[in-house]
């Protein structure tokens, strides 16, 4: 009995090093390049796993069987496919192939995960009976039972993962799908108006683009005001170091779906989707993004951590990492359109900034303990690895501008401070920081040299 259940034991711990080292194998879904592969899981049912952006998002379906089937989206290119591939919208190629071939990817997988669990289940038998002493033909036999009870294991473990996820993905034709996210709806483009001529340089985004809290811009139409769009927002400042005309889209409180790709509602004013007004822009040569802070209601985690004890808690990670995760799906989809507009302008994500750096003297009293700020910083570095690795997967630079020594306790800050009218944004030189982050960006972009720049004038950053 003993004997028994040391085999059982062995054959265990051989297949879970062997998922460990079985590499994960590639297929390709409407062009699109996934990695599949699996990890073990604590009982016998459960969700999977994709990996995002560098995020682990849950499936929305449970997959029978004592592992966790894992998918990385490694590569992404742009075709008719793709929209397809990520939304689903109707019974398309793309949404039968996932299905496919993620089964027979998982399937080629626990081939790979099989053989090395036999090899490990070997080596562990054979050093155990080295360690023993144990007579040749024992030996043999000990061998021959691991080997057996592992191969048994593994294969029973291939059969119910296997036919589960078929059974699982039988109504799964999309990513959104597959994640248990909503689709971003993206209406069909059709210009109602002349197209703009002459515009360079296009910036959209949230608050942050839009310059909150700086003076106004001139002759501010009433979508200007409700957005808050300023003249010292950094579009203004990088459009006068390159001689340029620019749109500024940006708007307070913007997110990817209820702004960039969806209207947005501002108090009375209903503003437009920023990537239909784009749209309307003949032939930009740039193309900027500020997004993320408002899809993960920013604002509110922060009002959270000063007034709660503590912000890392186990519920406030859950809810940040809930939110991470549906910004990932709606930032694919902002990717796919940025990608895909006419002419192909050079794009750029920006990354944000930290408001904190290592001084918070000036806010402490206010509820935001040193605790506190760093867990704001680790998720503030969770959102911009997200933007980084989804600009990459497209070719668009990311650019982090730096608020070193110019913080938000510094003598002289880049940042508003809790007085100001809009508080942890960038004052007037942060967004000159900005668009000095982008103007490098975009001298770096290969093949597409930015405009020959002088150095702006009339301001000092100190």
């Amino acid at each position: 009995m003993l004997a028994a259940v040391a085999v059982i034991l062995a054959a265990v711990l051989a297949a879970s090093v062997a998922l460990e080292v079985a590499p994960m194998q590639t297929v390709s879904v409407a062009g699109q390049v996934i990695k599949v592969g699996a990890a073990p899981r604590l009982g016998f049912s459960g969700p999977g796993e994709v990996d995002l952006f560098g995020q682990g998002l849950p499936t929305a379906i449970s997959i029978p069987g004592p592992v966790q089937p894992k998918l990385q989206l490694s590569q992404i290119t742009l075709n008719s496919e793709l929209a397809n591939f990520v939304q689903g919208r109707g019974e398309s190629h793309a949404g039968l192939a996932l299905r496919t071939q993620l089964v027979a990817g998982w399937e080629r997988y626990f081939a790979w995960e099989t053989a090395a669990a036999a090899v490990a289940a070997l080596i562990l038998a054979g050093a155990v009976a080295g360690w023993r002493r144990i007579p040749l033909k024992a030996t043999g036999l000990l061998l021959g039972a691991v080997l057996i009870v592992t191969m048994a294991l593994n294969l029973a473990a291939v059969a119910v993962t296997a036919n589960g996820a078929r059974a699982a993905l039988r109504h799964v034709s999309s990513l959104t799908q597959l994640v248990g996210t909503q689709d971003v709806s993206v209406p069909r483009f059709r210009p109602t108006r002349r197209r703009l001529r002459g515009i360079e340089e296009v910036v959209m985004g949230d608050s942050t683009a839009a310059g909150a809290g700086l003076p106004a811009v001139a002759h501010a139409s009433r979508a200007d005001s409700a957005c808050g769009r300023s003249s010292q927002s950094y579009a203004i400042e990088l459009a006068s170091v390159n001689g340029w005309k620019a749109l500024n889209l940006a708007c307070d409180s913007a997110t990817i779906a209820h702004g960039l790709l969806g209207p947005q509602q501002q108090g009375a004013q209903r503003i437009p989707p920023q990537i239909d007004s784009l749209r309307q822009v003949k032939d930009p040569a740039v193309v900027i993004v500020s997004i993320g802070a408002d899809d993960l209601q920013w604002s509110a985690i922060l009002e959270y951590c000063a007034a709660t004890t503590q912000c890392d808690s186990r519920a406030s990670n859950a809810y940040f990492q809930q939110k991470l995760a549906q910004f990932s799906t709606d930032y694919l989809q902002l990717l796919i359109q940025l990608g895909s507009l006419p002419g192909h302008p050079r794009v750029i994500i920006n990354r944000y900034y930290d408001p904190f750096g290592s001084d918070i003297s000036c806010v402490t009293q206010r509820g935001l303990t040193p605790a506190k700020v760093s867990t704001i910083q680790t998720w503030l570095v969770a959102l911009n690895q997200v933007l980084a690795k989804g600009a990459a997967q497209f070719g668009f630079p990311s650019p982090q501008p730096s608020f070193a020594g110019h913080t938000l306790c510094s003598p002289l800050p880049y940042v508003q401070g809790l007085g100001d009218a809009a508080p942890f944004h960038p004052t007037a030189l942060g967004q000159l920081a900005i668009a000095l982050a982008d103007e490098a960006a975009l001298a770096s972009v290969p093949d597409q040299p930015a405009p020959s720049a002088s150095p702006p004038s009339g301001h000092q950053q100190g």
